[in-house]
């Protein structure tokens, strides 16, 4: 496992990778919940945020330089979020077996079926680019500035993101719960 790899070389006394194990600890459970509510699948959402603190790990020789650690973790989280649905869209259209793959927000685990609450199916309609945001700033508490910084857009274009994902969230959010 990729994060077992990381925490054994991080007590190897390297202080780079100490602080790299250190960020791991505190900021996995919240990087795995904030994947898991971008794609919507707990075991895709787990590799997921493993190959993002494996990004961290790779980078961790610009830490030093920094400043706001918690975002630039979810900036990398949200760009690996981002590129793996985009490689899951470029293959909708191999002729796949139903059975053989489950669709992106679904799983045939039924404590996932169950768990999926009218608030999960609703960010899930949205575009990724308006959940990002919306999540960021309304669940993880992060001002416009530090959403800005973990997407790599303006602070303009947050704003305006977040207005119209409100927006999106409200109109999804009717459409579930009048099903």
């Amino acid at each position: 496992m990729i994060i077992e790899m990381i925490m054994a070389e991080a007590g190897t006394g390297d202080n780079l990778g100490n602080l790299v194990g250190g960020l791991f600890e505190e900021h996995r459970s919240a990087v795995f919940a904030y994947v898991y509510r971008l794609v919507g699948n707990r075991e895709w959402a787990e590799e997921l945020t493993q190959e993002a603190f494996l990004r961290v790990y790779d980078a961790r020789a610009r830490l030093p330089e920094v400043r706001n650690r918690r975002a630039w973790i979810y900036r990398i989280a949200t760009n690996t979020a981002f590129n793996a649905l985009k490689r899951w869209r470029r293959f909708l259209w191999l002729p796949w077996h139903e059975a053989d793959v489950a669709p992106l927000g679904r799983s045939d685990s039924a404590e996932q079926v169950e768990g999926q609450t009218l608030v999960e199916q609703a960010l899930l309609a949205l575009a990724p680019k308006y959940r990002a945001p919306l999540l960021l700033y309304s669940h993880y508490g992060f001002s416009v500035g530090e959403v800005a910084e973990a997407l790599g857009i303006g602070e303009g274009a947050v704003k305006m993101r977040l207005s119209r994902a409100r927006e999106m969230f409200r109109g999804a959010y009717q459409r579930e719960s009048c099903r």
